[in-house]
């Protein structure tokens, strides 16, 4: 009997995810026939948000890993995936100072193999640099990972004859949709969910909590990281390839730490973590950015106009931040997790309490 009650309550939850699923698709349907350009650019924001957000949190989340160069797998998913959907034309068009590089100058490809390829070109520059990067811990493991997106960043200046160097990569096509990045942005929090619940996963916060204990209950710290890691590089570098093909635009100034700040205020307000936490900390980011914009604009008040300072949104992000840290340490979620039973609990709690 309780194996069968066990068995109805998958089938449900199964049926509602595909329920959400399908509901979804009907929003987004909805909006991409009746909605406006900018309400399209905010949940397409808010779906790559909520891919790099949900991905970044595997590493520092789940497995307690201080890790500061997310920005440089962005930069390097949206440079490829850039590069291979450019037309050969487009690419002349662009490396005026220093002709793009052989065999990239003629290279092209469909928009989901440059995807794929950003992804995995990520993957490999985070297998390289792994190896420097778990033989340290704590504060000297954040200023490697910190050090590495920086690296990346310069190297984005100075390689003119791949990147344009300063000049960057205009006129990309506007690939990214709401299919798209909704799309990413699902499989990316479907197999995080199910890695963090796997065996992997179970592993992953037995080394959070104490790595000396999990070394010695036969856990290996490096493979776990390492897989953690390089899964966490490969949906980042997708969704580099997003955020390039969003904005048509790219430049080395837009992968700076400024970028994996926000991604840290987006994992800590969700709650680390928590992938629950993740997505809303994003959903709330992107919304919020938008909605803070009356904060840089000029404002009368009493028959004085104080003009805008523009920068001031992200100063108001940082006081939520230090608010949530002071007294809300765990986030909105902490570690928690939605799911379908934990709802009807609550909701069979709020009818009995009426």
């Amino acid at each position: 009997m309780v194996g069968g009650g066990r068995m109805d309550r998958v089938r449900r939850n199964s049926l509602l995810n595909l329920m959400a699923l399908l509901l979804l698709a009907g929003i987004l349907h909805l909006f991409g026939r009746y909605g406006t350009d900018y309400q399209i650019r905010i949940l397409n924001n808010m779906a790559i948000f909520i891919t790099l957000s949900v991905s970044y949190n595997l590493i520092n989340g789940v497995c307690g890993i201080l890790h500061l160069g997310p920005n440089a797998f962005i930069a390097i998913g949206a440079y490829t995936s850039a590069i291979l959907t450019m037309s050969p034309m487009e690419k002349q068009m662009n490396y005026i100072i220093e002709p793009l590089m052989w065999p990239f100058s003629v290279l092209n490809a469909p928009f989901l193999i440059a995807l794929l390829a950003g992804g995995v070109l990520a993957t490999f520059f985070a297998f390289l640099v792994s190896f420097p990067v778990f033989r340290v811990r704590g504060d000297y493991l954040a200023i490697v990972t910190l050090g590495f997106g920086e690296v990346i960043r310069v190297l984005c200046n100075a390689f003119q004859g791949i990147t344009n160097g300063p000049l960057g990569l205009k006129g990309l096509a506007p690939h990214t949709n709401l299919w798209w990045s909704w799309g990413v942005a699902a499989v990316t929090v479907v197999v995080i969910s199910k890695l963090v619940n796997s065996s992997y996963g179970r592993a992953m916060k037995a080394l959070r909590e104490d790595e000396t204990a999990a070394r010695a209950m036969g856990i290996d710290p490096f493979k776990h990281l390492l897989t953690a890691f390089l899964i966490s590089a490969f949906f980042s570098g997708i969704a580099g390839g997003l955020l390039a093909h969003l904005i048509t635009t790219i430049s080395p100034t837009l992968f700076t730490f400024f970028l994996t700040f926000n991604l840290l205020i987006m994992i800590v307000v969700g709650g680390l973590g928590s992938t629950t936490g993740a997505v809303i900390g994003a959903a709330l980011f992107a919304w919020g950015g938008e909605a803070l914009r009356i904060v840089e604009q000029p404002v009368q008040f009493a028959g004085l106009k104080i003009p805008g300072i523009p920068g001031m949104r992200m100063v108001v992000f940082s006081l939520i931040l230090m608010i949530v840290i002071i007294f809300a340490r765990h986030g909105i979620m902490g570690r928690h997790e939605f799911n379908w039973d934990w709802f009807f609990r609550g909701g069979n709690r709020a009818i009995s309490s009426r």
